[in-house]
Order: C-alpha cells, then structure tokens, then sequence
C-alpha cells in the first residue's frame, strides 16, 4: 500500500501538489491579510499594550476580537481547502487505476463538484471523536487549573477522573466506529455517494478487514506526521534564532517585537504549508488503495478495471501498467 502510494504520487505528483498548492496557498494568503488586518487594528495602541505596566482591559478587548476573527477565517478557509484537496485525491487515484493521464482543469472541477459532500463527510466522521476529545479536553482543563491554583482547586477533581475515565471507556469505541467509516471520503468521490450513504458503504467494505485498515492507516498518518514535522521544524528553529539573540541589552521597542512576531508567523505559515502538501495528498492516498484493494478482494473488481483500461487508455500512453497502484 504505501509502495502503490509513493508510485501514484510520483507519476500524479504534478496535478495533485498543484491543486494543493493553490488551494493551502490561498488559504495562508488569506491568513496573512487578515493578520495584516488584525495588527492594523491594534496598532494605534499597540505601545500601550507592550509598555510598561499592565493594559487596561478595553485596549485588550481590540486584540481579542481581531484574533478571535482571525482565528474563524483561517478555519474556514483551511476548511475548505482541505475538503477540496480531500476530493482531488480519490479523483487522481480513480484515474491511475486505469493508467489515465489528470490534467489540473479536470481535477479541479470534479474534486469542486464534490466539495460540500466531503464538507458534510467529514464533519460526521468528526461527530465519532466528538465526545472522547471533549472528555480529554476536560481533564486537561482540570489538571490546568489545579496545578495553577497549587492544588487549591479540589473542586476540579471529580471533572478530572471524569474525563480521564470517559475518554479510557469511549476512545476505543471511537476509533472502532472511526476506521469502519474512514472510506467515506473515497467512497464519496468513486461511487459519487451522498455522505450517509458513504459512511454506510465504507462500513460495509471494512466488514472483516478492520485491523488490516486500521494499521495500514495509522502507518500512514504517522508517516506523514513524522515527515511534517521534520520539514517544520528546521523552518522553525531558524525562526526561533532572533528571538534568542539580545544584541544591545535593551527592550525591544513595539515595532521590533511587531517585526519578529511577523517573521515568526511568516515562517510558520511557510513550514505549515509544504508539511500541509504532503500530509493532506499521503493518507488519503493510501485510504483510497485499501478502497480499491477491498473492493477487489471482495466484489471482484481487478477484471472491471482491466476491461475498462483497456478501453478507454489512449493508444498514446499504451498499455495500462503491471505494477498497478492497487
């Protein structure tokens, strides 16, 4: 699997990184003109707020509610790129199956025409962790707060073992009913399923194959999360270096710390992007080939796909090739 994987994305590489590209490259274009738009906001008080002494509270309410705006815009803009990036991906695939050339016009408009249902997909399959992440976050919050009052805050006890319990008890069933649905994305695209229906289907399919599906996909999350890291990381300690030097021994003015924070969130964006391009086309390629290897195991869909290579490549690119990505 995760051989067919880098094979697809070496052959496909062009359609998908430049779908990816536009899209999180839009969305971190539309993060840093809101940024822009924030600090605009805050800058005829910002000496104030970095001077000497603590802010009143109504110059800080300014700064909340532009990071608070920051904050739903950037969500909803890398929301939707990745919902569209998530479409491209089981449309490249569909296309590699038979040997098929994708041009970057045709991936676009097919993975767009699929948007709000992977939209609405994967909000669902969010609903499954919904509950033992809000337990998690519970306990996490209790121990914040009572180690911050020195353990004065006893009354945070019970929330606590409530949470850590809720999440031992509900984090299995939770992963349970997440791998079962978790080729509802691909489902979505290959058989153009609405998303109850793709949630159904891809139960159906993982019928019996479970821990199959489950490590093949956590290898793969965990792949690209070690390679996300480690393309962010050096971007990040380089922009850590300024922050660490203190030259003239004195405090930074307002327009220096405005400088440095923009730099550091410029490199963060830079790093954030080229991980983003690897760890959103990676998993889903390797959950769209154990679609397509289920399939074949269990409806007998090597001989479909052969007939259909065979009639529809193009003399130009020959044969459908051996090493199929499936």
């Amino acid at each position: 699997m995760l051989s067919g994987a880098f094979s697809t994305l070496g052959r496909y590489w062009k359609p998908l990184v430049g779908v990816a590209l536009t899209l999180f490259g839009a969305a971190t274009a539309v993060m840093v003109v809101g940024a822009a738009i924030a600090f605009s906001t805050v800058a005829a008080s910002w000496e104030d707020l970095t001077g000497p002494g603590e802010p009143d509270t109504a110059q800080l309410v300014p700064l909340g509610i532009a990071f608070g705006v920051l904050v739903i815009i950037g969500t909803v803009a890398f929301l939707l790129a990745s919902a569209v990036v998530q479409a491209a991906v089981p449309v490249v695939l569909q296309e590699a199956v038979l040997g098929r050339p994708v041009h970057f016009g045709t991936l676009w408009k097919r993975a767009w025409s699929r948007v709000w249902a992977m939209i609405g997909t994967v909000f669902l399959l969010g609903l499954t962790v919904l509950v033992p992440m809000m337990l998690l976050m519970t306990s996490v919050v209790a121990v914040m707060v009572y180690f911050l009052t020195m353990g004065d805050a006893d009354d945070v006890l019970p929330l606590l073992w409530i949470g850590l319990l809720g999440t031992l008890l509900l984090g299995p069933v939770a992963v349970w009913i997440w791998v079962k649905l978790s080729l509802a994305p691909t489902v979505l695209v290959f058989e153009d399923q609405r998303p109850l229906a793709a949630l159904r289907r891809s139960a159906q399919l993982v019928r019996g194959s479970w821990w199959r599906v489950f490590g093949i996909g956590l290898l793969a999350f965990g792949l690209a999360s070690m390679v996300g890291y480690m393309i962010q990381l050096p971007i990040q300690a380089l922009g850590a270096i300024p922050g660490s030097m203190d030259l003239t021994g004195t405090e930074p003015s307002g327009g220096e710390i405005i400088g440095l924070l923009g730099g550091l969130m410029v490199l963060s964006m830079i790093s954030g992007l080229v991980s983003q391009l690897f760890s959103s086309i990676f998993p889903p390629l390797v959950v769209g080939l154990l679609y397509v290897d289920l399939r074949m195991r269990k409806e007998n869909l090597a001989p479909v796909l052969a007939e259909a290579a065979a009639r529809t490549l193009p003399e130009q690119y020959g044969p459908p090739p051996s090493a199929a990505p499936a």
